[in-house]
């Protein structure tokens, strides 16, 4: 599972319909073409920005989800539904080496951890204190990057994690914010969703993307559950009534979402990822804007702006390999014997 299959079908069909020759010839010219720098990053940003899309479209489902689930339960559902959906597509085997699964839990607890922090501090802030806070990831991760990786980033990098920063401020906020305790708990949950970002833009380098993705999410979904057993079982009976919710983020927000984040990174640094993935805000505005008929003020508006023109920045830097510090690994490393 890459993005190099559907070229790969392409180039067997070329051998199998006009001969080896041809086939050949016009099936490598384009696998060549599909494989260039430019091409590469171009299909993993495009990953990305249907992973925003999808995950500002969940954000509408859900607030519907909150008031009738709890956070813990919900999101064990989501993640559990998430996995089973792509296990048939490993053939129910969830193959990763040894060294890979300590980061494959890690992944779990921070997806849970972050989720946590998030719905805690929504206790006493606002959706768009929230939403601001959790959206700071942009500016955290080049800043995790150059401290724990020792990562080079280029003055353009910065600038445009700047810009997206001001811009989910006026997205998020509208431009006026007050301060509560509860912003406290979501900047440690916008850390912990920028070392989540590094870490799948590390590990999707390294192993299988969906092997990875699949084994995150049960550890997630574990977690997630068995907090909601705990604390929630009063959403228990109210589960039927918002099964809807669990199926659609769990089918896109999780099997889609989380699943084309894990692809796209492969190819794309974190801090390239970050910004684009921020687009989520502006998605998730516009789905509320059509769906919950929720206003748009011109200093939303303004907000969405600046961060399209943080994105457009950032696709003036180098090739994403040279500019995060992490070379490719070889075929084996990554674990595409699975594939």
């Amino acid at each position: 599972m890459d993005f190099h299959l559907l070229f790969f079908l392409i180039f067997r069909a070329g051998k199998g319909r006009w001969g080896y020759n041809t086939g050949s010839c016009y099936g490598e010219a384009l696998l060549s073409l599909i494989r260039s720098p430019r091409s590469l990053r171009l299909q993993a940003d495009l990953a990305l920005l249907v992973t925003a899309a999808v995950w500002g479209s969940a954000f509408v489902v859900q607030r519907l989800a909150a008031a009738s689930l709890g956070v813990f339960l919900f999101n064990g559902l989501r993640f559990a539904l998430g996995a089973a959906l792509l296990l048939p597509l490993i053939r129910f085997r969830l193959q990763l080496q040894a060294s890979h699964w300590p980061w494959a839990v890690l992944g779990g607890v921070l997806l849970f951890s972050a989720g946590g922090l998030q719905q805690a501090g929504l206790l006493t802030t606002t959706a768009g204190n929230a939403g601001f806070i959790t959206g700071l990831y942009v500016v955290i991760v080049p800043i995790l990057m150059v401290r724990l990786m020792g990562a080079k980033l280029p003055a353009a990098a910065w600038i445009a994690a700047l810009l997206a920063a001001a811009g989910i401020f006026l997205l998020s906020t509208g431009g006026v914010m007050r301060l509560v305790i509860g912003d406290l708990y979501e900047l440690l949950g916008a850390f912990l969703w920028a070392l989540h970002v590094i870490l799948v833009g590390r590990m999707a380098r390294l192993a299988h993307p969906l092997h990875f993705s699949i084994a995150q999410y049960l550890v997630n979904a574990a977690l997630n559950l068995i907090a909601g057993l705990i604390f929630e079982q009063t959403s228990l009976a109210l589960l039927p009534g918002a099964a809807w919710t669990v199926i659609y983020t769990g089918v896109f927000s999780v099997g889609v979402g989380y699943t084309l984040q894990m692809l796209g990174q492969r190819h794309a640094p974190p801090s390239d990822a970050a910004l684009i993935l921020s687009l989520e805000a502006v998605f998730a505005a516009l789905f509320g804007w059509l769906f919950l008929s929720e206003n748009l003020t011109p200093p939303q508006l303004i907000g969405c702006l600046l961060i399209l023109a943080a994105i457009l920045l950032a696709q003036r830097q180098p090739h994403p390999a040279a500019e995060a510090g992490l070379p490719a690994a070889p075929p084996a490393e990554r674990g595409e014997e699975h594939a």
